[in-house]
């Protein structure tokens, strides 16, 4: 009896054997991987909405200071994913990567628990929104406990971010038709985990940070994290592992500007089959991807003609002369810039939900019953769990349907999925500054302006009318999310895999770095126009000019999503190697004979 074993090319177990298809990878084991996820969202998400009352309330931030404050936490958590995935690629490897930023993560959670739960290491309490009282920001040693903790869990953080979704698409097969498909509902499910997670996040942990304490609250954040650490883990010998090589496919991508540089006064050979390449040699080739050269941005070729110098050299100087391969991954990188310079806006939207949106909703009516008032970091639960019924119905529903009209894989290309998001962002922005101004009418028509949160009784208006700009923001990210994470992941080149999940994660870095900037900008051009010292200045959102702030992202967005369409308009796809094209799988089938 004979039995056909099949391998996955490229890919090890944890023992560093080759995979076999039928026992490492493939939806089963990405259940795990999406579990992990799930419960990293759990310890997290909350914090990412509800740390601004943290801020304010226990650490006496200002309104402002703590919105700069969180903001610039998020960015850091993002931009450090660029550095971890460099690491996860070249040296330590992706599932490595995702165990050693757990961790950390794990830990800077449990430092901040042990902060929050004794006085001494906090300050004094107090209520900033009260102008008699004098409340003390914290500071010095405080201060430094503080930022390690937050900033150790921004870095784990980030870790996971940077290797966690490229591990999970290493399951499946890029040239298998079949997984191709089922990695596409990996990122859809990706999404799902994350929303499951944020909505337990949303609801229950921010119930007990705000009922409970804050002690309680990130104790909880510490054991979500060692779940998913555990879930993870033990999916370690089922795992496809990516095999790292040592070399670093960020410093090629440099190499070929630097090239083109020193050649910018060669001049280009009429063929480009005269540029240097590896493809004849097969034993070479077969390390790497090779891919046929473009005429987009010919003036990168420069890096790899040949010179009298470099044909007459076995170990050509790579600072001098690049592959074509080479220079094609430069030129794919270089094609993406201006899709991530469109996305970071929506995360500058996004910024303002997590911050301006929830002081609003300090100020609102909160209570859903006689006996029970929600969190107002909750009402951020209302699109995520419209996620997690929308998504199963768009993987399922939605794209069998625009599959058969399109003959799209996906039903519609990456790049459209993208777009609906940002326009979508632009009407959220929109439909927040709608709310801001019926907010400040009530307050103005009760009499309540100057009315002290959480001392005196809240607005008569309900803190759900907040949950049209969530919603509509929601299903924008449903969008833009996962059509990000597909692009970059497609457009990437081999060796930039775990890189491509951070074009998504660096652009929402960008745009949480640029609400700081953003904010600082408006309250000091509007300093001296407004009684109130600025539109967001101060820690009386009543007497601010929140709704025109929203107005401007709004029809930045929507200046924004014009300039999208012009630019997917004329991005051209990658092309496939011709030799991956003939292929139809890198799986190699061994012929083993039973007894």
């Amino acid at each position: 009896m004979q039995e056909k074993v099949k391998f996955v090319e490229g890919n090890v177990d944890w023992r560093g054997n080759t995979a076999r298809k039928d026992k490492h990878g493939g939806m089963g084991v990405s259940s795990l991987i999406l579990g992990m996820f799930a419960f990293e969202h759990m310890a997290t998400f909350g914090l990412a909405v509800n740390l601004i009352t943290y801020y304010t309330g226990v650490m006496h931030f200002s309104i402002a200071n703590a919105a700069t404050q969180l903001t610039n936490l998020l960015g850091t958590s993002y931009i450090i994913t660029i550095a971890v995935a460099f690491l996860a690629d070249t040296y330590v490897g992706r599932y490595k990567a995702v165990l050693l930023a757990a961790s950390v993560e794990f830990l800077g959670l449990g430092l901040l628990a042990l902060q929050a739960h004794y006085p001494k290491l906090k300050p004094p309490l107090c209520n900033i929104y009260d102008k008699n009282s004098h409340c003390v920001q914290v500071s010095g040693t405080k201060a430094v406990l503080l930022f390690v903790g937050l900033y150790s869990a921004a870095i784990g953080f980030g870790g996971i971010k940077a290797a966690l979704p490229s591990h999970g698409a290493d399951q499946f097969e890029d040239k298998d038709p079949k997984e191709e498909g089922q990695r596409s509902s990996f990122f859809n499910w990706l999404l799902l985990a994350r929303c499951l997670g944020g909505a337990i996040s949303l609801t229950v942990f921010v119930w007990i940070q705000d009922n409970k304490g804050w002690d309680w609250g990130f104790f909880a954040s510490t054991m979500a994290m060692f779940c998913g650490l555990l879930i993870f883990a033990s999916g370690i010998p089922r795992y496809r592992i990516h095999v790292t090589n040592g070399s670093s496919a960020l410093s090629e991508i440099v190499q070929v500007y630097v090239a083109a540089i020193r050649n910018r006064k060669l001049d280009l050979p009429d063929d480009f089959n005269d540029l240097y390449e590896i493809n004849n040699n097969r034993e070479a080739a077969n390390q790497s991807e090779v891919l046929p050269h473009t005429n987009a941005f010919r003036f990168l070729d420069k890096a790899a003609i040949l010179t009298t110098s470099t044909q007459n050299s076995e170990r050509p100087n790579p600072w001098k002369l690049c592959r074509v391969t080479q220079v094609e991954n430069a030129k794919i990188i270089l094609n993406i810039v201006p899709i991530f310079c469109c996305t970071t806006i929506m995360t500058l939207c996004l910024a303002q939900l997590q911050t301006f949106s929830i002081q609003q909703g300090i100020t609102m009516d909160t209570s859903m019953t006689k006996n029970f008032n929600s969190p107002p970091a909750s009402i951020a639960v209302l699109p995520v769990l419209f996620l997690i019924i929308g998504v199963p119905l768009y993987d399922r529903i939605f794209v069998p349907f625009a599959r058969k009209l399109t003959g799209i894989p996906t039903g519609i290309t990456y790049l459209q999925r993208v777009g609906v998001g940002l326009i979508l962002s632009s009407l959220s922005m929109a439909a927040a500054a709608i709310m801001e101004v019926k907010r400040k009418r009530v307050a103005r028509d009760n009499n309540m302006l100057d009315s002290i949160p959480l001392l005196q009784p809240p607005l008569p208006i309900s803190v759900f009318w907040l949950s049209f700009q969530y919603f509509i923001f929601g299903i924008a990210d449903m969008f833009t999310y996962v059509g990000l994470l597909e692009f970059f992941y497609s457009q990437a080149p081999k060796d930039l895999k775990s890189l491509s999940s951070c074009f998504l994660w660096s652009s929402m870095a960008l745009g949480y770095f640029l609400s700081t900037i953003i904010v600082r900008i408006v309250n000091s051009a509007t300093k001296n126009i407004t009684g109130s010292g600025g539109w967001l200045a101060g820690n009386n959102i009543n007497r601010g000019h929140l709704n025109l702030f929203y107005w401007l992202l709004s029809f930045l967005s929507l200046f924004n999503f014009c300039i999208y369409l012009f630019v997917s308009s004329r991005y051209k796809y990658r092309k496939v190697s011709p030799d991956s094209a003939n292929e139809s799988s890198r799986v190699h089938e061994l012929q083993i004979v039973q007894d």
